[in-house]
């Protein structure tokens, strides 16, 4: 008998402005998604709960529902991907939405055709925490105060639990895996976030700050993941304490 073709991925498209998620939906559609959609939070959530899609974009400004509190509800019961759409330009909203668990943002107006890649590489890295991972895969990278185990997707400093999202975890992996290595933002965007530089670099940055507030005793010191002044960051193995000459320079000292 022929192999029958793999069922296609559902995205739950979350959007009260009927162009946008038209455009969207059309996009999607064309690149091979099945494609669900709401235009308020509320609904939004019971179609999650109903149909659970491999996927979720979702508005930050929605009726009924905004979507940081969507985010918080599905959060606090499953890992699906979540990329949020927002008109907000500020760093701070964004990094409200990554804390909540987003892994992706997009900032409005957006490119359709980099929303599509953005999907695909969000779905190609996206592992659920319980699947299994071969032998070879197994791997501990201990640090001073910080262990991480890649096998179990697992974070710990200074002997505590530290839960990370999908994407902060991908992050410090990259980071631990490879200490000493001056990563450049574009780099980290294709390492972790699986598609070339589409234009904004600052989900980088963002990330890393969330990322911060983590995992380092003080974010403004950290100890583990350094900046380097006008190409981007480095992990320190040794954990030393301190922002460092190249962290002084980037924060304008």
């Amino acid at each position: 008998m022929p192999e029958q073709d793999a069922p296609a991925a559902v995205v739950l498209v979350v959007e009260d402005e009927e162009n946008i998620a038209r455009l969207v939906r059309l996009y999607l559609e064309e690149a091979g998604f099945r494609v669900l959609a709401a235009g308020d939070g509320l609904d939004g959530l019971a179609l999650y709960e109903r149909e659970r899609p491999e996927l979720v974009i979702l508005d930050l400004m929605l009726p009924g529902m905004d979507g940081w509190e969507v985010c918080r509800r599905i959060r606090a019961t499953a890992h699906t991907p979540i990329l949020m759409l927002t008109a907000r330009q500020t760093e701070e909203d964004r990094i409200s939405g990554l804390d909540l668990g987003a892994d992706d943002y997009v900032i409005k107006p957006f490119s359709p055709r980099e929303l599509v890649s953005r999907v695909r590489a969000i779905l190609r890295r996206a592992v659920p925490p319980e699947a299994p991972a071969g032998p070879a895969a197994v791997r501990v990278l201990a640090f001073p105060g910080l262990l991480v185990n890649t096998d179990a997707r697992r974070v710990e400093a200074d002997g505590r639990r530290i839960e990370l999202t999908a994407k902060e975890f991908d992050l410090l992996a990259a980071f631990a895996g490879t200490p000493d290595h001056v990563f450049t933002r574009e780099e980290l965007l294709n390492t972790v976030w699986g598609y070339n530089y589409l234009g904004d670099s600052r989900t980088v940055d963002v990330h890393v700050a969330t990322l911060r507030k983590k995992v380092e005793r003080d974010p403004a010191n950290p100890r583990f993941i350094k900046t380097v002044w006008r190409v981007g960051y480095r992990f320190d193995p040794t954990g030393t304490a301190g922002a460092g000459a190249e962290d002084a320079r980037e924060a304008g000292a």
